[in-house]
């Protein structure tokens, strides 16, 4: 699945790694409404593929996403913003997705930075909320996501002065996992989402489900959560016969990964 040309998305695959790219970067890859219909759709087919282990999602440089379109909600399209019942732009997945930050990502833009499970930040990326400064309420999960990566405080500060951070700043906040050279971007995060897409895809999907449930719980709701979910997993699912074949691979592995 691969398209090109005017499309505001761009859809590509790299063995089980899928990758979707924002492209309108002559406005900054802002998002319309032909942009979040089509990246809704790209990201829904590639979780809907079982050839596919994890998705990478990044933007046309040179922004990541500079928000919502602001001359398209003027004119009076809609973006299903705070739906009832709504979790970010993407909804549910049980598909890793992993953030390629090539550049700003700026109010819904860092939205949907926030909706990847992992980050990975260009140097040339930087952060912003300027929800206060356009004059409008979030309604993909700001208040809720920023504050789980950042910090209460440090969210604060972001959402109620509009400032920006670097791409330093937020690897040090905790808001990216790592910031790595601009041109060395791509190949890190299809690294990592390969990675990922090269472990157990059942497994990885039910790990997946289990942390967007138990960050979203207070301690003891998230503990009885997990242990639910292992005694489950115990109980119907266990694969002692697969966990034997790939005893030693993963072994192995760490070995490598250790020098």
């Amino acid at each position: 699945m691969t398209t090109e040309g005017n499309d505001p998305v761009l859809v590509g695959r790299e063995g089980r790694v899928g990758i979707v790219t924002l492209h309108r970067p002559d406005r900054r890859n802002a998002i319309n409404a032909a942009l979040l219909d089509a990246l809704v759709d790209a990201v829904g087919q590639l979780d809907a593929d079982p050839d596919v282990g994890a998705i990478v999602l990044t933007g046309s440089d040179p922004a990541f996403c500079a928000g919502l379109d602001l001359a398209a909600l003027a004119s009076g399209e809609r973006f299903g913003v705070g739906a009832p019942g709504q979790r970010g732009p993407l909804g549910a997945r049980r598909t890793p997705l992993v953030g390629a930050v090539n550049g700003p990502a700026v109010t819904g833009g860092l939205e949907l930075a926030l909706a990847c499970d992992l980050l990975i930040a260009s140097e040339r990326a930087t952060f912003a909320d300027t929800h206060a400064r356009v004059g409008v309420m979030p309604g993909w999960g700001m208040s809720v996501l920023l504050p789980a990566a950042v910090g209460a405080r440090r969210a604060a500060e972001m959402t109620l002065s509009g400032n920006y951070i670097d791409a330093t700043t937020a690897a040090a906040w905790g808001l990216v996992n790592r910031v790595v050279p601009h041109d060395r971007l791509l190949p890190e995060a299809v690294g990592l989402a390969a990675d990922i897409a090269a472990a157990d895809p059942e497994v990885v999907g039910e790990l997946l489900t289990l942390l967007h449930t138990t960050t979203a719980l207070a301690p003891d709701a998230a503990w009885e959560a997990e242990a639910a979910a292992s005694r489950r997993w115990w109980r119907e699912r266990l694969d002692t016969a697969g966990i034997e074949r790939r005893r030693t691979e993963v072994i192995e592995r760490g070995r490598r990964q250790q020098g």
